[in-house]
């Protein structure tokens, strides 16, 4: 999710205060050294305005930065009877600085150009793979919430997807081990597999399957993705399949807070051959008004000040509502006041509840969601 960009200074960004710095700086020493009637000794100090300017501006602020202390360092020089050798090497050394700096400068501008064209071809390939999630799909109301850690690179390990099939809603919500174009990657493959499995294989665990089996092939050895596989194959029935991924959170239309964790230890995808454990099928009673909460560990792992976790499961009845977007706006400005304003890890949030007017399944065991009640709160 992208941020406003911080805003001082009568409405303009705080970078653009910062390019005046130099020229403050420059400003102040000369004032000091008029002032003090020891002029000779401050002059050397002149050279921090061009420096400066390198780090905050382009070239050509490095130059009037340069030029400016240049001039002053003339002035103050003749101005208080600076012998002449002095005074050349004193100029000299701002004329070195100032190019120094405007080299500098110049390099790094072509690596931000660099970065941005990166930057913005990643941020294509992550926008085409995240599809954006419609509101309404069959009989849920649906919203995502989104945000990557590397705001430098906008990309992020975390993947997501939502597909109406011939045998129900299906999706996923999974997190991919690294960061970057490689995790990029990852996710594209995992997606797309996902997206042809959940129309051709009638069960949810041969979906599960096919991912591993690509996931075995094209994979490093250390290389692994955790992920929650979705299936709603008829009205009051979730099929949930957990394979090493945060555990989805079950809420109720009266206000109870259900963990979804499963029986055994499923290893992630990618790492089935490395574990005697196999996936299982989790059966949920899911009727009208019931909403499930998808996430992934940035949200969890989040961290305050105090190094205490996010937690999820009391937070999330304070803001449960009605409408999955309100819903996941609110718990996303809550995560971001807890870990005082930026994310450490991806974080991904996806809320499905359920709209049809389906009555309560009795006849599904109700064991089988287990865990136990994590919170109360009010719809």
């Amino acid at each position: 999710m992208s941020q406003a960009p911080d805003q001082r200074h009568g409405g303009r960004p705080a970078w653009h205060a910062a390019t005046g710095t130099p020229f403050l700086v420059i400003s102040a020493v000369a004032l000091v050294a008029f002032v003090s009637g020891s002029g000779p000794d401050w002059l050397p100090l002149l050279a921090v305005g061009p420096a400066l300017a390198a780090a905050v501006g382009g070239p050509w602020r490095v130059l009037r930065a340069g030029v400016l202390a240049v001039a002053l360092a003339a002035v103050l020089g003749a101005y208080n009877d600076t012998p002449g050798d002095k005074l050349a090497i004193v100029l000299g050394a701002l004329t070195a600085v100032t190019l120094a700096s405007g080299l500098g400068a110049a390099a790094r501008k072509r690596r931000e150009r660099v970065l941005a064209a990166v930057r913005s071809v990643a941020e294509a390939a992550q926008h085409a793979l995240l599809l954006p999630v419609p509101e309404t799909v069959g009989p849920f109301q649906v919203a995502v919430r989104y945000s990557a850690a590397a705001a430098e690179a906008r990309i992020g390990g975390d993947l997501y997807a939502l597909v109406p099939t011939p045998y129900g809603v299906r999706l996923i919500v999974g997190d991919v081990r690294g960061k970057g174009l490689p995790a990029v990657s990852t996710a594209a493959l995992v997606l797309g597999v996902f997206r042809e499995a959940a129309y051709d294989e009638p069960d949810l665990l041969d979906v599960v399957d096919r991912i591993e089996r690509s996931l075995a092939r094209n994979l490093g050895p250390d290389d692994f993705v955790t992920a929650v596989v979705v299936g709603h194959p008829r009205p009051g029935r979730m099929e949930v399949v957990n394979c090493g991924h945060a555990h989805p959170l079950l809420l109720l239309r009266g206000g109870d807070v259900v963990a979804v964790e499963s029986s055994g230890h499923v290893p992630p995808l990618g790492l089935r051959a490395l574990a005697a454990e196999e996936p299982e099928l989790q059966v949920l009673p899911f009727s009208e008004g019931d909403q499930l909460l998808l996430y992934t560990d940035g949200v969890v792992e989040a961290r305050d000040h105090g190094r205490r976790f996010y937690p999820l499961d009391e937070r999330v009845t304070r803001h449960l509502t009605d409408d999955p977007a309100r819903t996941l706006a609110a718990l996303h400005e809550d995560l971001l006041h807890h870990v005082g304003g930026r994310l450490h890890d991806d974080a991904a949030l996806l809320l499905l509840r359920s709209t049809s007017g389906v009555a309560p399944v009795t006849e599904l065991p109700v064991p089988a969601v287990t865990g136990g009640a994590c919170g109360t709160g009010a719809a």
